[in-house]
């Protein structure tokens, strides 16, 4: 059994004030199978009301409304998971194994994951690749999954920033480069496009010094689920050809990233943003005492302590109570 404490920076900083800010983020840590969030909070600054929803397919979001003009936010989210060891995934499954897939999905409501969308999409580039990757119904799904996800790893070169997050999917095939997102939509088109169910799982990746990951370890992390017969639903992480085990933490899954992007929002004005976003996992074996502050890294210090910090005092009460009238009617 693995403890995790999770701190996630999200800084918005913008050239001009902005006058509001509506913003949905998916941070909060999924507790299903063998994960399960002891702890989690949300702090923003400017201080405002957060308010909380589940989506339809489980996913934790929160929502929140910044009325009044503003240079910059900030989002901090905090959490504490418990995951429990997995058992190992074979090499593979039985000779009808095919036919059992065929069966599940017949008897189960998986067609969102079995249908193209928005980044994970048969293109000719992608049509292309699966052919030089012989990506065809043969030996059984596991086999197949296990050697796609080594192949993407050794196709791809991993280049930080190369693409962004609304880059179509043949910008990374064509070039061999690209991020963890392009590894995860580029295998979960590859995979429907053969009747596999796939979908996006958005988290974090826990690095100690022994592993030697090649995604980087201060950012989000993504990879993909493959429903398979007999084992339910199991994690493959191409972009370090890996089987998704007790240092994934999963926060959030959905067709592709479009459906599961951890800040989502818009604002108002005319002006240039930047974003900054930092994260920090730590381990143990033991679950950190609830009053126990995480460590703030010293780049975060001051970021950290605005949003923590409650609203100034020198605001008038009016103008404090007509803020708050505002996020109740919205």
């Amino acid at each position: 059994m693995n403890f995790y404490s999770i701190r996630h920076l999200t800084r918005f900083r913008y050239t001009k004030p902005v006058s509001e800010s509506i913003m949905e983020t998916r941070m909060h840590p999924r507790t299903d199978s063998n994960q399960h969030c002891l702890t989690f909070t949300l702090s923003v600054s400017p201080r405002c009301r957060v308010f909380t929803y589940r989506d339809h397919l489980g996913n934790n979001v929160q929502h929140f409304d910044i009325p009044g003009d503003h240079t910059q936010l900030v989002i901090i989210a905090e959490s504490v998971v418990e995951q429990q060891t997995l058992p190992d995934v074979p090499r593979f499954l039985s000779p009808d194994a095919w036919r059992a897939l065929d069966e599940l999905v017949r008897a189960g409501d998986y067609w969102e994951m079995l249908l193209p969308s928005e980044f994970a999409v048969d293109t000719p580039a992608l049509l292309l690749l699966a052919s030089q990757l012989e990506v065809k119904r043969r030996d059984d799904p596991l086999m197949l999954v296990h050697e796609l996800n080594e192949r993407l790893f050794n196709y791809f070169e991993y280049v930080p920033r190369h693409t962004r997050v609304d880059s179509p999917i043949d910008e990374a095939i064509v070039s061999g480069k690209g991020v963890c997102q392009d590894f995860a939509h580029t295998m979960i088109a590859l995979l429907r496009h053969v009747g596999i169910p796939a979908r996006y799982v958005s988290g974090y990746l826990y690095r100690s010094r022994e592993d030697h990951d090649r995604s980087t370890p201060d950012a989000t992390h993504a990879w993909v689920d493959v429903l398979l017969p007999h084992l339910g639903w199991v994690g493959f992480d191409p972009t370090n050809n890996l089987v998704a085990h007790h240092r994934h933490i999963r926060t959030a899954i959905g067709r592709d990233y479009r459906d599961v992007p951890p800040t989502h929002g818009i604002f108002r004005g005319q002006t240039e943003s930047e974003l900054y976003v930092a994260v920090h996992v730590e381990a143990g074996e033991q679950p950190p005492a609830l009053d126990r502050k995480l460590p703030i890294p010293e780049d975060w210090s001051v970021l950290v302590e605005r949003a923590q910090q409650p609203p100034d005092q020198s605001l008038p009460l009016l103008e404090l109570q007509q803020m708050q009238q505002q996020q109740t009617r919205l």
